[in-house]
């Protein structure tokens, strides 16, 4: 096993089946050189405080780019974080999160130069895809004056940004989260876009601790 970490990683090129697996034997063997008891502990059970709901881009995993630790974030990914009341994949990870896990933030995480993004903003067909791009054609649709009046470099930044936000809201208007704050459980969601060329998240400012922040239109009554 070689020292220094970075010298470990396989490139691109040198991606098998077979070096897949040495590699796993190498981070095995690296992690508890450093910590004996890594596997023992992590086995013992999970306590995430956060949920993430990502891109499934592989480009930003979310463990990384908030320098935590496996066991710190449960995560959900889809193509461009869309986030819709009938996905029962996404609403069971959910009400998995929030009910049984008592996560305290759920985080839906976009990020600048999606691909899926790009392509609900166009009108190329791409495949089965194109249906679950759908709903970002709605919010394209919804945002659509403010979209076009940008300069044409930053309408898919704007766009990400938009999906981001509209996923967060369709997460707060789910019963499973309106019934976790009736119930006054600490949980907060937020919209957030991570930037490929920088490194850097940006917090879009949209936060919600409360139904009172919620559009009344998707208010339940509890």
């Amino acid at each position: 096993m070689c020292a220094n970490h970075s010298d470990d990683l396989l490139t691109r090129e040198e991606i098998t089946l077979e070096n897949l697996l040495q590699g796993n034997k190498d981070f095995v063997e690296r992690t508890l050189d450093e910590d004996p008891n890594y596997f023992e502990k992590l086995s013992a059970g999970q306590k995430p405080p956060v949920l993430w709901i990502g891109c499934s881009d592989s480009r930003v995993p979310a463990d990384k780019i908030t320098n935590t630790m496996p066991g710190d974030i449960f995560v959900t990914r889809n193509i461009a974080n869309v986030v819709t009341h009938t996905d029962i994949s996404m609403l069971s990870v959910l009400d998995y999160s929030v009910n049984v896990l008592k996560i305290k933030h759920i985080i839906v995480c976009g990020h600048y130069g999606c691909g899926g993004v790009a392509a609900a903003h166009g009108n190329k067909q791409v495949g089965l895809i194109d249906n679950w791009l759908r709903n970002i054609k709605d919010v394209y649709r919804f945002n659509q004056q403010e979209v076009d009046g940008l300069p044409e470099d930053q309408k898919i930044d704007r766009l990400v940004e938009l999906n981001a936000i509209h996923s967060a809201n369709n997460v707060i208007s789910t019963s499973i989260v309106q019934n976790a704050w009736a119930n006054g459980q600490e949980l907060s969601v937020h919209a957030w876009v991570y930037s490929l060329k920088t490194g850097l998240i940006n917090d879009l400012k949209s936060t919600f601790s409360a139904a009172d922040e919620m559009d009344p239109v998707f208010k339940m009554s509890i």
